[in-house]
């Protein structure tokens, strides 16, 4: 469902700016942002993905993966398509990176399956990337706050998101897993499309707010090393250093086929980060 956006400011010669994440695009009329769901009509911003699900399950919160929030329950999750990465390991890349066929589910809609699924805690934002489906995810969040605040709601998410919008939807949030996806910025703008810093500072915000878990995929002979793990290690010790990191490994997927992160490395990973940080769990081993 196409519907205007929000965080946008005009330009001239019919030009929209998006202000929703750091790519901050400047969009000409019929174009998209690099997230390929927000698009200028007429001078106006609107995403095209508003309530169009792609995937919709109940799983276990540990797969978000959330081992330190409400454990061992869960969790119905959804999610549209579009992403403001591009990473070349994804391994959603099907809805992420093009656009996957899709139903149409209204908020209201969404939240009576929320609130009627047995055994299920709340809706988790997952699958492609929640911050580019921001205006659903908003009112759905809110609407599932405002009718049983007991229910949880909980985003997986890159973190690229501008602080002002991150700001308004963050206190209908319960609970974070946030990719950190390397120390590097190379890294993030070879191999994923965006930057290091602006992550970082949802980080900080989140943390401050709600509960925060993040993960780090480990990719070979791109981000598997030591100094890396270290640096993440340490920047999340600045914060808190109860903050738990997920060190997961990577496997061939999408446009990358470097081998599997090397099980000896990961252990090592694992072993450097616990000097700094109380909770360190390997994933995908």
């Amino acid at each position: 469902m196409k519907k205007e956006a929000e965080f946008y400011e005009k330009l001239n010669s019919n030009r929209v700016h998006c202000c929703l994440c750091p790519h901050n695009c400047a969009i000409d009329e019929n174009d998209f942002g690099k997230c390929r769901v927000r698009s200028n009509k007429g001078g106006k911003l609107f995403t095209v993905n508003y309530g169009e699900i792609t995937s919709l399950s109940l799983d276990p919160i540990e797969k978000k993966p959330l081992y330190y929030f409400r454990p061992s329950t869960y969790i119905l999750s959804a999610g549209s398509f579009g992403c403001n990465f591009t990473c070349s390991f994804c391994q959603n890349y099907i809805i992420s990176q093009f656009r996957a066929k899709s139903r149409f589910i209204p908020p209201e809609q969404l939240i009576k399956a929320v609130l009627t699924t047995e055994d299920n805690i709340g809706i988790a934002f997952t699958y492609n990337e929640p911050t580019i489906w921001y205006e659903y995810v908003y009112d759905c969040a809110k609407l599932l706050k405002e009718t049983d605040k007991n229910f949880s709601v909980v985003l997986v998410t890159n973190g690229y998101i501008n602080e002002k919008p991150l700001r308004k939807l963050i206190p209908y949030v319960d609970a974070m897993n946030i990719d950190l996806k390397s120390s590097s910025n190379k890294y993030y703008r070879d191999i994923c499309g965006g930057d290091l810093t602006p992550v970082l500072n949802t980080i900080k915000i989140s943390a401050e707010s709600c509960h925060v878990e993040i993960t780090n995929l480990l990719v070979t002979c791109e981000n598997d090393n030591l100094d890396e793990v270290k640096f993440i290690a340490q920047f999340l010790n600045s914060i808190d250093r109860n903050i738990p990191l997920h060190l997961t490994r990577y496997f061939p997927r999408y446009k990358f086929d470097n081998p599997p992160t090397d099980m000896k490395f990961m252990l090592k990973a694992k072993e450097t980060a616990s000097a700094y940080l109380n909770r360190v769990c390997l994933g995908n081993i």
